[in-house]
């Protein structure tokens, strides 16, 4: 065979596939266009899911892709498909699982996938092949022609694989274990307990986190432990131990490496287990849920440590992250100058060369240029020890260290801006601004910083104005282009951080935006039977649509969905809400009770749910209304919802609110304390209100 096709990467708007638009292999985007010629010609789809950010997608690209030799067997042989997983997070997840079945492993980055053009059922798949053997890995020309050559001799066999695979597929969807029905019985309280004891057994006592190496932040648990403790607080059986899990991980996290230090933000993850050593890409999806695990993290007590890490991220995702317009981008490579975390480390000479004796000093014991290189013989700050021990250990006062290391800090920043910058992916994703827009509110709230709320309003500003059309949110958005149609992600995390973002402050159109959202999941993902498909009705180009209910680098869509809409629907006295919340987590509960430990957010969604949320309505003249917040939203409430509406907005207005005020009431300040869908009388006192709280 000859190759029939041309690269059509070009014209696409996704950064990652811009990436390969000039390579020799043919490349296709995964269109109608791409599945017919597979159709037409009877060859196989060689299907490459990858992202812009990811270091092994780029040593593949560069070993074979670009290669002029690989591209020819590629191209005679394949019609070849590139698909930016963020982008089409729906074919990453059908295609991980089907890899996951397959060779009974995880996947992963690069996914390398041969799909039958009839049915688009994968029959091979693998992730990172090397150009020439190694490692154990055959070279990726192998693997093709081995690849050929069976799809062409063996193509019955193939197809009944593929119809066995499919039918596995089905398999998973149906009704959940029978041997699991205690914890389906229990309910979100015997859910929550398997998950808090495989937790605990996965945990790290000595460096924080779960597992070994590679240790990733799992938000979602350690959020789930948080909740766990505060619930048994108040029945006043505390969990100190989930305490602990929670304060020692964020402590190591933020000491570690995984930590940039210097500019703030977090990696995806550490490959060792004390986070010293991070795969150095920078995510905003990480970031954002980061934002309100430290922001929780410190309504339980202060800690300088967790501050300087909020701080540091939500700053770095205003600088660097951030479109003019107020958006938020997806991502900055691991990559630099064609090596992985070259932007980030440090040789000693150039440390000392930028430093004075004294700011060296300070720099070399707090963040371990004293202990031997750890990244390929150069330095990853990190810390080892507290900030008052290190400022001990050198007999400084604290003023004078924080002077010293703030000076320093400036410095190595300056210096590190000199050189070649990771790449940005710069398309914006609505779930991950989603997530965003809920953490910097968190943030915001729990630093009185109203330059981080004003980045939450104008980043949801911005999903209204160029990612919702027509009735219809969009996954993504670059550059003024739309990318595919909302994934059930995209609608549960947008309403998630709008009512986040109402609970800090009222505004009518982000209300009728969240409601507008909350329609339409319902009516185009919802599934009868309970729970919402990942993909909307109507969408065929997929051989399966999963119900996610497990959490991955994001939350499950339908926990943060059934959360959102527990929360809407509360607020906005809306029944058809909470009763998709209710029958979500009805249907999901059993599914989770197979491994409850890896559906953490479903766990805390389930909870919310069953209890239903204390909801703290606060009306009164906008300028009245700041000592009533601040008393609403002192420490760590994770059932509490607090909504204040001045008087001047009235358009859309929470179900427990009269319509109708009189002028005498104008004059003051009204709360209202509801629990689940009991509420109490109006209190116009403040120090009333306080006693309400308590």
């Amino acid at each position: 065979m000859t190759d029939i096709a041309q690269n059509r990467l070009a014209t696409t708007a996704s950064p990652y596939l811009l990436q390969h638009a000039g390579n020799p292999v043919a490349w296709q985007p995964w269109d109608d266009q791409a599945i017919a010629l597979a159709r037409e010609t009877g060859r196989p789809i060689l299907l490459s899911v990858g992202y812009s950010a990811c270091h092994w997608c780029h040593v593949m690209a560069h070993e074979s892709f670009e290669d002029a030799d690989t591209a020819e067997v590629m191209n005679a042989h394949f019609v070849n498909v590139k698909v930016d997983r963020e982008e089409r997070p729906d074919l990453d997840r059908i295609y991980q699982l089907a890899h996951q079945l397959l060779n009974q492993q995880g996947g992963g980055w690069p996914l390398t996938a041969f799909l039958d053009p009839d049915t688009l059922v994968p029959f091979f798949s693998g992730t990172y092949f090397p150009r020439t053997s190694r490692h154990g890995l055959p070279s990726f020309v192998d693997v093709l022609t081995r690849i050929a050559t069976v799809f062409a001799e063996r193509r019955d066999e193939l197809r009944e694989q593929g119809t066995r695979l499919s039918a596995l597929f089905e398999r998973l969807d149906d009704a959940a274990d029978a041997e699991n029905g205690s914890a389906e019985n229990g309910g979100a309280e015997a859910l929550w307990q398997a998950a808090r004891a495989t937790l605990g057994g996965q945990y790290d006592a000595a460096a924080g986190g779960f597992g070994r190496a590679p240790k990733f932040p799992m938000p979602a648990a350690v959020d789930a432990l948080l909740q766990g403790w505060d619930q048994g607080r108040r029945r006043g059986d505390a969990d100190r131990e989930a305490l602990d899990m929670v304060m020692t991980t964020l402590t190591r996290m933020a000491r570690g490496g995984i930590y940039d230090h210097l500019g703030g933000g977090f990696c995806r993850y550490a490959t060792d287990r004390h986070w010293h050593v991070p795969h150095f890409e920078k995510m905003l999806y990480d970031n954002a849920q980061l934002l309100s695990l430290y922001s929780d993290a410190l309504g339980v007590a202060a800690d300088p440590l967790f501050d300087h890490a909020l701080s540091g991220t939500a700053d770095w995702l205003l600088r660097e992250l951030r479109h003019p317009d107020g958006g938020f981008y997806a991502a900055l490579d691991a990559d630099s100058e064609g090596a992985e975390g070259r932007y980030y480390v440090w040789r000693k000479p150039e440390v000392r060369r930028l430093l004075d004796d004294d700011e060296y000093l300070l720099v070399e014991t707090l963040y371990g240029l004293d202990k031997p290189a750890g990244f390929e013989g150069t330095w990853i700050l990190h810390r080892t020890d507290a900030w008052r021990s290190v400022v001990e250990r050198l007999s400084l006062d604290p003023d004078t260290a924080a002077r010293r290391l703030g000076a320093a800090r400036a410095k190595l920043l300056a210096a590190r801006e000199t050189r070649p910058r990771p790449g940005l992916d710069d398309k914006v994703l609505a779930a991950w601004n989603g997530l965003a827009v809920r953490g910097l509110t968190d943030a915001a709230l729990r630093r009185d910083r109203d330059d981080w709320l004003a980045a939450a309003e104008q980043a949801a500003r911005f999903l209204r104005q160029r990612l919702y059309d027509e009735g219809t949110l969009y996954a993504s958005w670059r550059q003024g282009q739309l990318g595919h149609p909302g994934f059930l992600d995209d609608y549960a995390c947008v309403i998630d951080g709008l009512v986040a973002l109402l609970s800090a402050r009222w505004d009518d159109a982000d209300a009728e935006f969240a409601r507008a959202l909350a329609d339409t999941l319902l009516s185009r993902f919802e599934d009868a039977d309970g729970g919402f498909f990942f993909t909307p009705h109507g969408q065929h180009d997929l051989f399966h649509r999963p119900k996610p209910i497990q959490d991955d680098a994001l939350p499950a869509g339908n926990a943060v969905a059934a959360r959102a809409l527990s929360a809407l629907g509360h607020l906005l006295g809306e029944p058809r809400y909470l009763d998709a919340a209710a029958r979500t987590i009805d249907w999901a509960l059993p599914r989770a009770a197979q491994y409850p430990a890896a559906h953490a957010a479903l766990v805390t969604a389930a909870r919310q749910v069953e209890s239903g949320p204390e909801q703290i309505i606060i009306r009164g003249p906008a300028d009245a209304l700041g000592p009533w917040l601040a008393a609403a939203r002192q420490g760590y409430h994770p059932r509490r919802a607090v909504f204040a509406v001045p008087y001047d907005r009235a358009a859309t207005l929470p179900a427990q609110l009269p319509r109708l005020v009189s002028a005498e009431l104008r004059q003051k300040v009204v709360a209202y304390r509801c629990d689940g869908l009991q509420c109490s009388a109006p209190v116009d006192d403040l120090a009333a209100f306080r006693a309400l709280l308590a």
